[in-house]
């Protein structure tokens, strides 16, 4: 008889588990807690518009097709790819901003214009970057990191100094560059990660080449067309998908996991994956005595930031917008210790705007628009809809600035979400949005670990465990539990 393995959740992490797990020949059910698969990255559709409420950067292609492909598909069998050219913009202060082009030699003499010198260091940088990601991906992003003791091998650790795992981004950054649009643009990506860039690895660089060399990529349809795709290719697979299933227990006998309990009956486990937010699953879901860490442990984690969001569709076309936007026109600095250092809602925050309707006209009615606007805010602050409202005005008094159009007057579909929501929907831990921050004490065997280490039939995976945040590194993830279930059934098979 085929070993049947229960997938809780399914985000990223869990669907690309619960497919690879039943290629391998396992019986596998997918509990969703929602009404709809992936997670994070679901939509919401109001009077003719769509809004991805969660992932809106589609950044390394070559993940996403190589899940694909490991299925004998092509992403393109499920959604039409289209790199954005500018990527993105980022607005500063003064009026000023820098369109991030697609073709590489505008990029140099975009980075020459500013500062003299530049495209010849950023040549060196995306080199060292280039190198990273592609060390990184090969040697270590797929280490399923129980114990430091896989990092002992001599080459590993001569590669650990080479990626500069013990040094900032920071320093690496600005050990090239001096002009603090360039260094914006470079240091930005560490937000999507979960840290500033003084206490995020030099290794993160690699992001760089993934944004600036591989590119800022869209699926039309929207991020939840990769979903759809993903469901899709579990369901072939033979995948069990059952959604408005919410998980209230995991249970066992002496260490091992006998089944899953659900708000609508039990299911037997030969094998467990928790794709749910992990704090979550050891706290609430196991038994007392079935729980690794303490409170006091999660308590101490750095989690990544939560988010205002607000979803905003209006009846006119706005011009002077790209796809994407970054308001880096107040303090970086200040509104990082904000979040990190001394957490409150910001006085004058930085702010992200999507308007994927520029890109895509499914998403909008015609001659309309859907925006999507984001703050980045420390975890587990008091959410009130008062505060909310006053976050959407300052946000919208600066947009509104730069594109000279009074939106607000053209509002006809308007929804907010932030802490409260992200713990209603998803659990997630103190309401964060992209799971625990990438800092060097959190990175690799430093973060909580894959498998459970007392029920030797239990795994994690998704954002809170390695790899890390992001949708490539929850991917990523739930390819690495599946391959280590089917590992240990090889073992536990020949007891």
């Amino acid at each position: 008889m085929k070993k049947k393995v229960v997938v809780i959740g399914s985000g990223f992490a869990g669907l690309s588990a619960a497919a690879c797990l039943a290629k391998d020949g396992f019986d596998v059910t997918l509990l969703e807690k929602n009404s709809q698969t992936g997670g994070r990255a679901s939509i919401w559709q109001k009077d003719g518009f769509t809004f991805d409420m969660g992932p809106s950067w589609y950044w390394m292609p070559e993940v996403f097709e190589e899940f694909f492909n490991n299925f004998g598909k092509s992403a393109s069998d499920y959604y039409h790819l289209v790199r954005l050219d500018p990527g993105y913009r980022i607005n500063f202060a003064n009026n000023e901003s820098i369109d991030v082009p697609a073709d590489y030699d505008s990029l140099l003499n975009e980075f020459e214009k500013r500062e003299p010198g530049s495209a010849n260091q950023l040549n060196e940088f995306l080199k060292d970057a280039e190198y990273k990601y592609k060390t990184a991906m090969a040697d270590y992003v797929t280490r399923i990191s129980n114990s430091f003791t896989e990092f002992l091998e001599t080459e590993l650790i001569i590669k650990s100094f080479q990626l500069s795992l013990f040094s900032s981004l920071r320093k690496a950054v600005r050990k090239r560059f001096k002009n603090p649009q360039l260094i914006s643009l470079l240091e930005f990506p560490v937000l999507f990660l979960g840290s500033t860039p003084d206490k995020t690895p030099a290794l993160y660089s690699m992001m760089n080449y993934a944004d600036l060399v591989k590119g800022t990529w869209y699926p039309m349809g929207g991020m939840h067309s990769i979903v759809k795709g993903f469901t899709q290719v579990a369901e072939e697979q033979g995948v069990k998908v059952l959604l408005n299933h919410e998980v209230t227990s995991i249970n066992s006998q002496e260490n091992k996991v006998i089944s899953v309990s659900t708000n609508k009956g039990d299911f037997e486990a030969d094998f467990v994956v928790s794709g749910a937010d992990y704090r979550h699953t050891e706290q609430v879901l196991l038994n007392a005595k079935d729980r690794i860490y303490t409170e006091k442990y999660w308590e101490n984690r750095t989690m990544s930031p939560s988010s205002l969001l607000y979803f905003i569709g209006v009846d006119i076309k706005i011009p002077n917008l790209l796809h994407h936007t970054l308001f880096f026109d107040e303090d970086f600095e200040d509104h990082a210790k904000e979040i990190y250092e001394h957490p409150r809602w910001p006085k004058r925050p930085l702010f992200y705007m999507s308007a994927s309707s520029k890109t895509d006209p499914s998403v909008a009615p015609e001659g309309q628009e859907n925006l999507v606007l984001l703050i980045p805010l420390a975890p587990g602050l008091k959410d009130s809809e008062e505060e909310r409202e006053k976050y959407f005005h300052i946000m919208m008094d600066r947009l509104e600035a730069r594109v000279g159009v009074a939106i607000r007057e053209h509002i006809v579909v308007k929804r907010s979400y932030a802490m409260k929501n992200f713990e209603e929907d998803y659990h997630s831990f103190k309401g964060n949005a992209y799971g625990l921050a990438n800092t060097l004490l959190q990175t690799a065997f430093l973060k909580p670990k894959m498998k459970h280490a007392r029920l030797k039939n239990l795994l994690f995976t998704g954002q809170l465990t390695v790899p890390g945040p992001g949708v490539p590194p929850a991917i990523i993830s739930g390819q690495m539990a599946a391959k280590e279930i089917k590992r240990l059934n090889s073992i536990y098979s020949k007891i």
